[in-house]
């Protein structure tokens, strides 16, 4: 190259332009390998240890900068100015922290809460088969709406049974209450024929008795005509044996003798038969006494077996009653029906399925019907109670609301837990316990209908205000 273009290429200091693209310290690598003779990458190394002595050199120019400034007296002015500066926030800071503290013993808060409300499981009452679905889930309903029909014929055979078994019960209770005033009659008509009877053989025992004693007094005449025929016997026998009297009187006294004597042994007999039949119109009426005793007392006793059996005939038409009743009642269940307002959610029914008794079929979340659980800590109850006024911010609305305490707890969530901590086993960690405290959503907000149970939300319960 000429000497006038190398000199071109240089500036007044002797080096030359930089070249797009291209470090200087590459720009001036080459040539000044080639002035000195040295090896390109020993030549590299040097020039990397020299910039790392130039930044050392920075680094030591800077601090003495700072060291000459430190040891440079400072303006009173100055001074007076930041240490005002500094007193002022320290007392800012002070007071901010005062006021905070301050603040902070007017409420408890809490984001361990959320919303809760009644969830309505509705579950089949009888066994069957369904064969209609009205609802899908998160599908709004409305109190006594149709949610599934179960097929009702297994159930209207039952009632049709019942039925028919109830009118039975009714014919056959129809056919005993006549019993009753039908046995009272003929009781009484018994009872009135015992007691003539009785009449009757009390007077034939008197009859007889009246005969008995006239048979008796015959038989004393007998006897005492007998006794005199016998002395006329006994004396008309000694004047016969003289030849006093004539032989024919004597044989007519003696004939009457001998008939006085039969006389007295015939009136003996009647005597003992009128006697005999004494006791037997006497044992007539004790049977008669008898049997009427025995109609009197059985009388009332036959009637209370007949209204018994009227009573159970009674109670098997109302058991009866009671089975087709029942049969009713399982053939309206094949109906099922939304008890509440709310939200069909969890829907399980489907047609054609079979289902047993107390199977979920649906879901129903009252939605106008919700609260808040908040679950505090035991050391944030101290001051807290019935009524306070709360604050509930729900993070999926990004909305506030407002509400009150409603209840206290009853005990912490640990201990209505399904496995209570035992702490008399030797183990025991004191561990600060949680309680939940329900507050209630003061009425006419704005977007309260889009509650919804389960969100999360941080509560904040005023500890001042009520």
């Amino acid at each position: 190259m000429p000497i006038n273009e190398q000199e071109q290429t240089t500036n007044h200091n002797g080096q030359q332009p930089d070249q797009p693209g291209v470090r200087k310290d590459q720009q001036d690598q080459p040539q000044d390998d080639k002035q000195d003779g040295v090896n390109p990458d020993v030549k590299q190394d040097g020039a990397q240890q020299g910039g790392v002595k130039q930044e050392g050199k920075q680094d030591d120019k800077q601090d003495k900068d700072k060291k000459d400034d430190a040891e440079k007296p400072i303006d009173p002015a100055t001074k007076r100015k930041r240490i005002l500066i500094g007193v002022v926030v320290g007392v800012v800071l002070l007071v901010a922290g005062i006021a905070w503290w301050l603040h902070s013993r007017t409420y408890e808060g809490t984001d361990d809460a959320q919303i809760d409300g009644h969830l309505n499981p509705i579950a089949s009452r009888v066994a069957g088969t369904v064969k209609t679905v009205y609802v899908e889930s998160d599908q709004p309903v409305k109190a006594g709406m149709a949610l599934v029909d179960l097929d009702p014929r297994d159930y209207e055979v039952q009632v049709e049974q019942s039925r028919a078994q109830y009118e039975q019960a009714l014919a056959q209770l129809a056919a005993q209450n006549p019993n009753v005033p039908i046995i009272e009659t003929s009781n009484r008509s018994i009872v009135d024929t015992d007691s003539a009877t009785v009449l009757n053989a009390e007077a034939a025992v008197a009859s007889a008795q009246y005969d008995y004693d006239s048979n008796v007094a015959k038989l004393r005449q007998s006897e005492a005509n007998n006794r005199k025929s016998q002395s006329d016997l006994v004396r008309y026998k000694e004047l016969a044996d003289k030849h006093e009297i004539a032989l024919s009187d004597y044989d007519q006294y003696l004939a009457n003798a001998g008939s006085q004597q039969a006389a007295v042994e015939a009136s003996r007999a009647a005597a003992a038969s009128s006697q005999k039949v004494v006791d037997q119109r006497r044992a007539q009426l004790l049977q008669q006494q008898s049997k009427l005793q025995e109609d009197t007392q059985n009388a009332p006793r036959q009637v209370a077996i007949r209204q018994a059996n009227n009573k159970s005939s009674a109670a098997n038409a109302a058991a009866a009653k009671a089975q087709l009743d029942i049969a009713l009642l399982n053939l309206s269940y094949c109906h099922i029906f939304a008890p509440v307002d709310g939200i069909a959610t969890q829907r399980s029914a489907e047609v054609g399925g079979r289902i047993s008794v107390g199977q979920q079929l649906v879901v129903i979340v009252q939605t106008e019907n919700i609260w808040a659980i908040a679950d505090f800590k035991e050391t944030q109850l101290r001051k807290m109670h019935v009524g306070q006024r709360a604050t509930i911010e729900v993070d999926s609305l990004d909305e506030s609301f407002e509400g009150q305490v409603e209840y206290m707890p009853a005990a912490t969530g640990s201990r209505a837990s399904l496995f209570p901590p035992e702490d008399a086993t030797g183990n025991y960690v004191k561990i600060v316990q949680r309680l939940p405290v329900r507050i209630s959503f003061n009425p006419n907000q704005r977007d309260l209908n889009r509650l919804r149970p389960g969100m999360s939300i941080e509560a904040t319960v005023h500890l001042d205000k009520k």
